[in-house]
This record gives structure tokens, C-alpha cells and sequence, in this order.
């Protein structure tokens, strides 16, 4: 698979490390990898694709297998468990990100996009969220073929490009394996509704293996009107042999989804305005449709002992269109609204991929390099046809809603408005080398250079706002100590870069935003037991545009700068036989650090505090069954800045989950009958802002999930 941030670098292994653990890693050399990006790779046991022992994670991708030791990688980096996925039912990446320090929901565009602010910076649309470690195109990037999701915390821009500083999140995918095994799985929810899926596994004909998943979700929205559908199919097919492993897999989903903007905050009153949670301010036909497509293809092939090459390709596609009526204004006093129904027709986004890396073990001087070298290309493209702007319309009041009076929007969008287009092209070369100073030191530098060529516009006739071509330079350093082999220190520096751009603003040829971050951490790890990493960041990130006006004319520039510092804490694992938690804290201090107006703001969706904390416990045999399991957690979410000119304030909040399962066997098969309780004191919760007090989501209210899962 595309290139592991393993090549962030693995350490050599410790005098201390256990015969067992050195035969892993022996095999792991051997065998062929995905394409992690540094040697030596170590196997860890363990379900789904070995990066975890049920809760506590053990090693990362990052892109691709065999895996590299948390401990060996000197940056944080935090990983959730399929284990997790499955005992809390985690249906999106919001679901699992809330197992994570530091990690808050951005501005999910009515709930159509995946969309997360880390350690202070993100967006939707940013390129942050990856499939394999190479960038996609998808508006949710979890589905039926998700096996884990991992977190690389800071700028990664050295490894993987065009990039926030906050970091970046990654999906790793079920994979073909070559025992015959699969699952089914019925699932219904109390807002009405549920799903129906299958995964299946197991090996062909002459080293190949395949595995084939699908789901068919259909229920209703839990708010006062809206559906949600999902179809999902994602097969895959693998080969492999002593040297080589080629893995080619397909993912397709239709959908149609509730474009839900939330609700209102009173400027008058800094809170959200006095009616109930479930009543929507928007139209029944607030609805987006589509469908995406994802292609990956990934090959790897063992030269010899020391040297391996691999090749990682990916396409992704998204064509949507929706329809919504959208709040322009409020009456704080009367609580009327003025609305107009816009609409966005053949919208496509699609990419292209593509990854190359050799990497290998060196002894020069006398101390061993684990070197890699590598090219990339990425291709993005976003274009929106028809930007549909109707009238704005009065007549609806938020006290008394009446729906069915703003009439659904055409089809034929404005010409000024319409005809959007970005186009980002780069290609880039890298190297680094993990230089292993002694048992325990390793000193880890990399540099990139990344040239990219940028063009955005709209309109009919086309205009150009945005056309840059330049090339970029980001190194990267990191130093990891083992003091033990149950403990490591580390310390790096890294950079970012992400270019400006603006469909509907004429930002020209503006330098790109850059950043520069420092960490320091400490990381644990207690065997068979717990995982713990510790980190305390200082961001800066600069030639961050913004607009001003000179008489009566308004211009962007980019002498903005913004910083963002804090602390983060992840533990994850078994503490007991019998027990086990995944757990989280983080302190954030994220804000303008230079702009004409927005000085000393903080910035918006951006919590001061986050903390989160699930218990499992295994009560053992029940019934002369398999066994019960259960488990109970919250989490916190302080108060987030609403806007940029921090005009009002999203509230903190607090949210409790709890789960029993039964695993017994029915006729032969193993089966696991399971209810989870989602918010179970009911509380009302808002999740985050479009930068405006119009437009505020709310959190899912009280909700019981039963599930029923056969496997054989």
C-alpha cells in the first residue's frame, strides 16, 4: 500500500526485545509488505490488520502494512481499534475521533462532509483524511471496508504533501485473507430504521485471496423530517508469493442524505434560540444525492534482504447534487426568518493518486540507515456546474413552522455564481534516512520538494481568482531515546506548507500558508497491557490570507499568522485480565497572532479542553455461553468560539455512551446480540459552526442501537 509513515522511521530494535518480537520482525522483512516506507517492519498479532491487541494499539501503517511499533516513531500518533469501532458501533469518523485528543468537528457543510479541526487546523475538503495514505475525494471516508483509523498528530507535509499543520487521519482497509471466514449483520436503530451487511473472506487459486463487503442502510433522520439511505459494495482481490504482494480493491456507494444546517444562536443572547431540537428551519428537500467511487491498486516486491520497492495508486470520485433552503437572516425579536432555496447540480470531485517509494538498510560507518526514497504525484479537481441562487424569501417563522411555502430551487444555476472550478497538480520527490546511532538513539531526517500548480475560478464567462505555480522545500527532524523498552522519549521539528485558494475570491498568486511545529512526547508502552503517548506541541503557522478594504476597494494579503500550542494525552489498552479502556485529554491554546482586525481572537470550532474516557469489562462465561461484555464512557467537549470575531460562544458539553454484548453460538454459528445506549442522558449538545450564528449543528440526541451479528 502507498507509502507507511512508518517512514517516519523505525528504530532498531533493543538488546531487551523478546526472541519472539525479533522473529516477527524477521518474518515481517521477509514477507512483503504494502509499502511502508522504513525498515524494520515488526508483525504484531492481533485482529483486523495486527496494528492492535483488542484496545490497545501496538503499531501503525500510515499508509500501508507490515506495520511499525508505535514506540519507534518519533511523533504522535494515535490509533482506534477495530475493537473500539465495534464494541461503541462507530458509524463515522466522528464516531471514532472522539476516542482522540485534541480533535473537534469542523464545519461539516450540513453534515455532507467528513470535517475535523487537530490541534487547532482543519477543514472539510483539506485533504486531511486518507484511504491507505493517499489522498481521496470521498465526502465520508469510513464505510464497509474500514478496518482501523489512525491519527498522525502536526505537520506530515514531508511525508505526504499538501497539508494543514494539524495533521492528518487515516483509514486502514480490510484486507484479503487467506482463511475462509465472514460475518453478517442486522442492525436497527430507535430513530426508525437501521441496516443489513456482510463481509466475507478467503483465499482462490494460486495465491490469490479475495474479500467482499456490503451494506444497506436505510432510516430515518432524527430530526423532525429527513431520510438517510446508503448502499455500499466493496470487493477486493490479492496475490501474493514469496516477494510479492499486489492488492487491487473497489469501493461504491450511493446515498442521500439530509443537508441539515442545525440551528440558530440568538446574538442577543449568546445561546441557541428557544424551540426544540428536532425542528428543522430548512425545507423537506434539503437533501443531498450521489454516489462515489474509490479504486486502489498497491504493490509491493522484496529485492532482496535490504531493499524493497512498492507502488500505491488511488482514484476517487464524488458527483453530488443538493438542495436546501438557506437561512440568510434572523429576527431576534420576532423569530422570523428570511430564507432562499439554492442548489448545487453536477458537482464533481475526483483525484488521482500515486506513490513510489524504495526504501532499505544500509551500514555506513559503522551505523545502520534505513533509508527511503520516493516520488508521488496527486492530481485533484473539484468542479460545481450549476450554483443555483434563488429570491429571498420571507414568511417563516421559527415558532411557528410552516414548511412547504419556498418553492425547491431550479436547476439552472447563475452565471456569475456557476461554473466553479479548482484544479491542484504536484509532484514531489522525497528522502530520509533513520540514521541509528546506538541501540536506543536514533536520529530521523527527511527533506521533500514538492512543486504545484494551481488554478481556481467560476463565472460565465470564466474568471481565473486563483493561479499560482510554485515548489516547496520541507524538511523534517526527529530524535527518538529508548530509555527502556517499556518507555521512549522523543523530540521533532516538521513543516507544512498548503497553497491559498478561493473560488469566489480573487486571491491571484499568493504564497502558500507554511507552518513550523515542535513537539516533544513520551511514550509507553506496558507490553500486553497499556499504550500511553504524551505530547506537548507549539504550532506556527503563517501567510495566512485574509481581506482588507482601501478606499471602498477590498484586497487579500497574506501577512496573517496564527498559533496554536497545547498539551495531548492518549491511553489506550487493558488494564486488567478483564478490562480494558481507550481514553483521552487534551489542552489547546489556538489563535490569531497577527491580522488587522482578528488579533488575539480565538480561533472558531476549536475547543479549549477535550477529554474522553470508555470502560470495557468482560464478565466471563454466562450461561455456558461465550460471554458477556460491557462497557461506559463519556466525553467532554469545552466551549468552542462560534465565528472568527468570536461574537458568541458554542457551550461545553458532556455525553455518556454505554453498550452491553452476548456472544453465544445458535446453530453452529458464533453470534454476538449487542445494544448500545448513544447519549443516554439525553443531553443537547451542539458540535460545531459554519463561522456563522445561522447555522450551528447539533448533536444526535438519545438513541438505542440493536445489532445482531453472525459469523462463520
Amino acid at each position: 500500500m502507498p507509502l507507511a509513515a512508518a517512514g517516519l522511521l523505525a528504530a532498531a530494535p533493543l538488546a531487551a526485545q523478546t526472541a519472539a518480537q525479533t522473529a516477527a520482525q524477521t518474518a515481517a522483512q521477509t514477507a512483503v509488505g504494502d509499502s511502508a516506507t522504513a525498515l524494520p517492519t515488526v508483525a504484531v498479532e492481533g485482529q483486523g490488520n495486527a496494528l492492535a491487541e483488542g484496545y490497545q494499539p501496538r503499531a501503525t501503517t500510515l499508509g500501508g502494512a507490515p506495520a511499525t511499533p508505535l514506540m519507534e516513531v518519533p511523533q504522535s500518533v494515535a490509533v482506534v481499534p477495530r475493537a473500539v469501532l465495534q464494541d461503541q458501533q462507530a458509524r463515522t469518523l466522528d464516531d471514532a475521533l472522539v476516542n482522540v485528543s485534541g480533535i473537534a468537528q469542523a464545519n461539516a457543510l450540513g453534515g455532507t462532509q467528513d470535517a475535523f479541526m487537530r490541534r487547532g487546523f482543519g477543514d472539510n475538503r483539506d485533504g486531511s483524511i486518507m484511504i491507505d495514505g493517499l489522498r481521496t475525494m470521498l465526502p465520508h471516508s469510513m464505510s464497509v471496508m474500514t478496518d482501523s483509523v489512525e491519527v498522525l498528530k502536526g505537520p506530515a507535509s514531508a511525508l505526504y504533501g499538501i497539508l494543514d499543520p494539524g495533521g492528518m487521519v487515516n483509514i486502514v482497509p480490510l484486507r484479503p485473507e487467506d482463511a475462509l471466514h465472514g460475518s453478517a449483520n442486522l442492525r436497527y436503530t430507535s430513530f426508525g430504521g437501521g441496516s443489513a451487511g456482510f463481509d466475507v473472506t478467503g483465499p482462490l487459486a494460486n495465491g490469490f485471496s479475495f474479500r467482499l463487503a456490503g451494506e444497506d442502510q436505510r432510516e430515518d433522520y432524527w430530526r423532525n423530517f429527513g431520510h438517510i439511505e446508503r448502499r455500499q459494495i466493496a470487493p477486493s482481490l490479492a496475490w501474493l508469493d514469496d516477494r510479492t504482494r499486489i492488492e487491487l480493491r473497489y469501493f461504491h456507494e450511493d446515498y442521500a442524505v439530509p443537508f441539515d444546517r442545525g440551528t440558530i444562536f440568538d446574538p442577543a443572547t449568546g445561546r441557541a434560540v428557544p424551540v426544540s431540537r428536532r425542528t428543522r428551519f430548512d425545507e423537506p428537500y434539503n437533501t443531498q444525492r450521489g454516489y462515489s467511487d474509490y479504486v486502489g491498486l498497491n504493490a509491493g516486491h522484496q529485492l532482496n534482504q535490504d531493499w524493497r520497492v512498492s507502488l500505491g495508486y488511488a482514484y476517487s470520485l464524488n458527483d453530488y447534487s443538493d438542495q436546501n433552503a438557506r437561512i440568510i437572516s434572523y429576527n431576534a425579536a420576532t423569530g422570523a426568518l428570511v430564507r432562499r432555496a439554492d442548489a448545487t447540480e453536477a458537482s464533481t470531485r475526483f483525484s488521482h493518486a500515486v506513490r513510489a517509494d524504495l526504501n532499505g538498510r544500509v551500514n555506513l560507518l559503522g551505523f545502520r540507515n534505513d533509508l527511503l526514497f520516493g516520488t508521488s504525484y496527486d492530481y485533484q479537481s473539484t468542479r460545481r456546474s450549476e450554483m443555483v441562487r434563488g429570491t429571498n424569501t420571507s414568511g417563516f417563522n421559527i415558532y411557528n413552522p410552516v414548511y412547504g411555502r419556498l418553492a425547491a430551487p431550479g436547476r439552472r444555476g447563475l452565471a456569475s455564481d456557476s461554473d466553479q472550478m479548482e484544479r491542484v497538480e504536484s509532484v514531489a520527490f522525497y528522502a530520509q534516512d533513520s540514521l541509528h546511532l546506538t541501540d536506543r538513539w536514533i536520529l530521523v531526517g527527511g527533506l521533500r520538494y514538492e512543486h504545484f500548480d494551481q488554478v481556481a475560478g467560476r463565472g460565465r464567462p470564466f474568471r481565473r481568482n486563483t493561479d499560482v505555480e510554485d515548489g516547496r522545500l520541507v524538511p523534517r527532524l526527529g530524535l527518538v531515546y529508548r530509555v527502556m523498552p517499556e518507555l521512549a522519549l522523543y523530540a521533532s521539528y516538521s513543516e507544512s506548507f498548503k497553497p491559498n485558494s478561493s473560488i469566489s475570491t480573487a486571491y491571484g498568486a499568493l504564497p502558500p500558508e507554511t507552518a513550523r511545529s515542535y513537539e516533544v512526547g513520551a511514550k509507553l508502552d506496558l507490553g500486553e497491557g497499556l499504550s500511553a503517548t504524551l505530547a506537548v506541541f507549539d504550532i506556527d503557522k503563517r501567510n495566512v490570507a485574509y481581506n482588507y478594504t482601501q478606499g471602498g476597494t477590498t484586497y487579500t494579503a497574506t501577512a496573517g499568522a496564527v498559533r496554536s500550542r497545547g498539551v495531548e494525552l492518549d491511553v489506550a489498552g487493558r488494564v486488567t485480565r478483564r478490562d480494558s479502556l481507550i481514553g483521552s485529554y487534551a489542552i489547546t491554546d489556538a489563535k490569531v497572532t497577527r491580522d488587522p482586525t482578528l488579533e488575539g481572537n480565538r480561533l472558531w470550532n476549536v475547543p479549549a479542553m477535550t477529554a474522553s474516557l470508555f470502560w470495557v469489562h468482560d464478565f466471563g462465561a454466562v450461561l455456558g455461553s461465550e460471554g458477556l461484555r460491557a462497557g461506559f464512557g463519556g466525553r467532554h467537549m469545552a466551549h468552542r468560539a462560534g465565528d472568527s470575531e468570536n461574537t458568541f460562544d458554542l457551550p461545553a458539553y458532556q455525553v455518556f455512551d454505554a453498550f452491553v454484548a452476548y456472544d453465544t453460538r445458535i446453530e453452529q454459528k458464533d453470534v454476538r446480540l449487542q445494544v448500545n445506549v448513544k447519549n443516554m442522558f439525553d443531553r443537547t449538545y451542539y458540535t460545531s459552526t459554519q463561522g456563522t450564528n445561522l447555522g450551528v449543528a447539533l448533536g444526535e440526541p438519545l438513541q438505542v442501537v440493536a445489532s445482531v451479528t453472525a459469523r462463520f
